[in-house]
């Protein structure tokens, strides 16, 4: 909701830079979702939040854009993505790529099991704003050093309900531990689950 108490109609009354507005408009993007109305403006402010909604109601771009608002023009990873499975992963890190097509030097990478760490590691070297993974392959990085997230301003756990479901509560509690204490910190996800233990309220 806006200030006024009444719905954003338009995605230009949300309060994003220019260069969003010009990608979603290349996009035929037009009128935001619920769950992006109230999402955006609260993450933009970089407020905790838990967010609910349906698969197909545009819960990645409710939690891109006010993210991407947010960048700064470091090459270091300031925000990171936790996806269950890899197919989210990539899903995620392309939908990234296209919200943030007016950005200039905008880097997102995609991090799972399965693709060979060297070209990972390649990229996380030059540099990248925005790292999306899965549980596994983060923590693997975090060991070997090739992952710096001293930098880190916002962790979103996406399908955070099939993370917890598919045994990754171990791991997504090591990733809090290890980055900054004081972080943005966002769940999504389509079911009702119980967060029990990990930091999932609004502020």
């Amino acid at each position: 909701m806006s200030e006024t108490g009444v719905a954003p109609t338009n995605f230009n009354d949300l309060g994003l830079p220019d260069a969003l507005l010009t990608a979603l408009a290349a996009m035929s993007y037009e009128t935001p979702t619920p769950i992006q109305a109230q999402t955006i403006p609260a993450l933009m402010q970089g407020r905790d939040l838990l967010g609910h909604a349906p698969t197909g109601t545009g819960k990645t771009a409710a939690f891109a854009l006010p993210l991407l608002s947010r960048l700064n023009n470091q090459k270091s990873v300031q925000v990171m993505v936790l996806t269950p499975t890899r197919e989210l992963a990539i899903q995620v890190a392309e939908a990234f790529q296209r919200y943030a097509a007016e950005l200039t030097g905008f880097h997102v990478l995609p991090v799972y099991g399965g693709q060979e760490y060297s070209s990972q590691i390649r990229a996380l070297r030059r540099g990248v704003q925005v790292v999306v993974g899965t549980p596994g392959r983060v923590m693997d990085h975090m060991r070997k050093g090739t992952l710096s997230l001293d930098r880190l301003q916002s962790l979103i756990l996406d399908e955070a309900d099939e993370m917890l479901s598919f045994g990754f509560k171990n791991q997504i509690l090591n990733i809090l531990k290890e980055t900054m204490e004081h972080k943005q910190i966002c769940l999504f996800s389509a079911t009702t689950v119980s967060y029990t233990h990990l930091r999932a309220h609004e502020t």
